[in-house]
């Protein structure tokens, strides 16, 4: 007796920021790759099929994309993350002065050698 069959596999490949043609919102979708792979006896062979889809954070309705579009928005997430470590570069934004956050701004949640007591603002949890 030979068992075979079919199991699909979802690799999520990026993050984007996107208007949906949906619900019109700019929300994030994600980008995913589907692909269908013929089994034997429970082992993956070879891949028989591979689908690129965008899906919508907001509304959840889902979009068929081309191969070479699915590639051109790989690319463009790629060079968005590589922006946004190049600006960031392991800054902290609730950081209390110095280091690439807002001076004198912060985290609202530290008390960060403020000299405060309990019950004074910050933090109502800390001791």
């Amino acid at each position: 007796m030979i068992i075979f069959g079919t199991k699909g596999y979802i690799y999520q490949l990026a993050i984007l920021t996107l208007v949906c043609g949906q619900c019109g919102n700019p929300s994030a979708h994600t980008l995913r790759k589907r692909v269908s792979k013929f089994t034997l006896f429970f082992v993956p062979l070879f891949p028989y099929s591979t689908k690129h889809y965008t899906q919508c954070t907001f509304c959840g309705v889902e979009h068929q994309v081309p191969n070479e579009q699915a590639e051109q928005l790989l690319a463009q997430s790629a060079t968005q993350a590589q922006q946004g470590v190049g600006q960031q570069h392991g800054a902290n934004p609730f950081a209390q002065g110095g280091q690439g956050g807002q001076q004198g701004g912060g985290n609202p949640f530290s008390q960060g050698g403020q000299g405060q007591q309990p019950g004074q603002g910050g933090n109502p949890y800390q001791r």
